[in-house]
């Protein structure tokens, strides 16, 4: 019986003959009863009587040939494939040279052709209309939409905001590392071959199947950030400044306000509170430089802005000259509501955020319990990072009471 071939009209992009390997020229033979993959014999191997492995010369067969009507009875369907072929490779339009490239047909015939049925067909319409709703339904489970009211922020590459996104980009709705990254790489090995064992294909089989399942669990935890909105950071920022106000007002309680008359004054008495703290604390600031008089006239300055009721806007300078760092903005990043004001107050100046200042911390701890006292090169020698940060770190357990010098 005769069928639509499967290949375009270059003989390079069919498969090969089975029995002497040549290119493969309409009409050919495909075995009913042989494959998959495939089984395809030229005329001359066929009318030979090849036969190889399973397959028998005395199989029933197919004539594969598109030398037969489709859409017109002048067309072939060799020659419908040919058009779309000149039409893709010439690009709309350009009639002349594409009756050039497929020569039987001339520029007026393949404009009036191409027209009424591809352009003007409504039965291609309404297919190409049905597929374009099935591709975006089929997208709709995939991506992570989000409302004009809650779309992301579109950080750069590498920003510390696209850090805290989890590298996601909106404008593709995926992320530059998927969870469980390198599932594909156990199929980089893998082929299906005639030759294979029953053992071998079932073996294979449970590697595709396998790496389906590692596929579900990645598409499950996309829907979770998709139904949960955790991409969108301005909503944790929201309730992280919901968190706060709550501990101001639950702070009032415990100190027995009962109206925002005496909330001001008890928020003017603690500032003051603090303004003292910080002139102490600023003394010992200046002892670690006193041999700078750059950063001795600095603190002066600092000292006198404070004095004025000023708040100190000059850097401290440090022995190499270079300005310091401006505080770390601690807001909405992971482990802000686990610190107390002295906590925050570090990790803005030595610009560590709070995650890491924790984990730090109760690496420090843990040690000094099990040696009973801790010293400052086994701090170092504990954690790897800027040593100047670690004395910072360090003086200040040992100020607050946290940990005890070994």
């Amino acid at each position: 019986m005769d069928r639509l071939g499967s290949f375009s009209n270059d003989p390079s992009d069919k498969p090969p003959c089975r029995g002497c390997s040549s290119y493969l020229m309409e009409p050919y033979i495909k075995c009913a009863e042989c494959g998959p993959p495939p089984f395809f014999l030229c005329l001359q191997c066929f009318t030979r009587g090849f036969e190889y492995k399973k397959h028998q010369s005395d199989h029933t067969y197919e004539i594969m040939t598109s030398d037969f009507p489709v859409l017109d009875p002048s067309w072939t369907a060799q020659e419908e494939m040919a058009l779309l072929e000149a039409v893709m490779d010439c690009g709309f339009g350009n009639w002349q040279d594409v009756a050039n490239q497929m020569c039987t047909k001339t520029k007026e015939e393949c404009e009036k052709h191409y027209m009424k049925h591809f352009i003007n067909n409504p039965l291609f319409a309404s297919t190409l209309l049905n597929l374009k709703q099935a591709e975006e339904a089929k997208t709709a489970d995939t991506a992570i939409p989000f409302h004009s009211t809650d779309d992301p922020p579109r950080p750069t590459f590498d920003s510390l905001l696209s850090r805290d996104m989890a590298g996601y980009m909106p404008a593709r709705a995926d992320f530059i590392e998927e969870f469980d990254n390198y599932a594909e790489w156990d199929l980089r090995d893998i082929d299906f071959v005639e030759d294979d064992s029953d053992i071998l294909h079932a073996l294979k089989m449970a590697v595709v199947d396998i790496y389906h399942s590692r596929l579900k669990e990645r598409q499950r935890r996309k829907k979770i950030i998709r139904d949960h909105g955790l991409i969108n950071l301005r909503k944790f920022q929201l309730e992280f400044e919901l968190r706060r106000e709550i501990k101001r007002l639950q702070e009032y309680r415990t100190a027995g306000i009962t109206n925002f008359c005496s909330a001001r004054t008890y928020d003017h008495l603690k500032k003051t509170r603090e303004e003292e703290r910080l002139k102490r604390t600023m003394l010992s600031e200046v002892l670690q430089y006193i041999q700078d008089s750059s950063a001795c006239q600095q603190w002066l300055r600092r000292q006198a802005d404070i004095d004025s009721g000023l708040s100190p806007s000059i850097p401290m300078a440090s022995n190499s000259g270079r300005r310091s760092a401006p505080p770390l903005n601690l807001t909405g990043l992971p482990g802000t509501e686990k610190l107390n004001e002295k906590e925050k107050e570090l990790c803005q100046m030595v610009r560590l955020v709070p995650g890491a200042y924790l984990e730090y911390k109760s690496a420090l701890l843990n040690e000094c319990n099990k040696q009973g006292g801790l010293r400052l090169a086994q701090a170092r020698a504990l954690i790897k990072i800027d040593v100047n940060k670690t004395r910072k770190i360090y003086d200040f357990l040992i100020r607050e009471g946290y940990i005890t010098k070994g």
